[in-house]
């Protein structure tokens, strides 16, 4: 099966070796596009030209109001997948053609007639940027996130401060821990809390 009948642009610069290129997708669709793509790929016989699909990923760790921990991984460039592949008509269609695929990031050619957006030459991406993408995604640690921010109104659950209503000033996700101004004695006074020592006022 082809896409011959799919019309193509005519690429200006066809390559020769596999480059990385940067796909835009709709907001929230980069699984759905990588699990399409990679059926295309099957469907059209282009494994020889498009060779990897990739959505680059980092570890999170969320910590819930109760102090447990949640661990995910977060996109990091959410609204793209980055594809590898040997740039021709014909596998340029197959990305370009998935459902829910925008366009590939490079250059916009402006119509010679007309009006209306022109073609979009894809541009691969650098080696260093590939290199520095990836070499993220696999040696970044987890970032760990707290479901509060300074400012926040909160309860204190538990230790010396039992009951006390404050203010978050400071939160330091390294250690687990925050700053909260309580008032003791009728004055504010900064309080260093463990995350799991106090709740979230809605």
């Amino acid at each position: 099966m082809s896409v011959a009948d799919e019309q193509g642009f005519g690429l200006a610069k066809e390559s020769k070796k596999p480059n990385w290129y940067a796909v835009q997708v709709g907001s929230g669709c980069e699984m759905r596009v990588k699990v399409n793509l990679e059926q295309r790929i099957r469907t059209f016989d282009v494994s020889d030209r498009i060779l990897q699909v990739q959505i680059p990923k980092t570890p999170t760790v969320k910590v819930r109001k109760d102090g447990t921990r949640q661990h995910s991984e977060e996109k990091v460039f959410p609204g793209y997948v980055l594809v590898q592949m040997v740039m021709d008509d014909n596998a340029w269609q197959v990305v370009k053609n998935t459902p829910n695929v925008i366009n590939f990031v490079g250059f916009e050619k402006k119509k010679s007639i007309g009006r209306g957006r022109g073609h979009v030459e894809p541009q691969p991406l650098s080696s260093q940027e590939v290199e520095r993408i990836f070499r993220q995604t696999q040696e970044q640690e987890a970032v760990v996130k707290f479901d509060m921010a300074v400012g926040d109104r909160i309860l204190v659950l538990s230790g010396l401060f039992k009951d006390f209503e404050g203010e978050v000033v400071e939160i330091s996700p390294e250690r687990g821990k925050l700053k909260a101004l309580l008032s003791i004695f009728g004055r504010d006074t900064p309080v260093e809390l463990e995350f799991n020592q106090v709740e979230k006022q809605s």
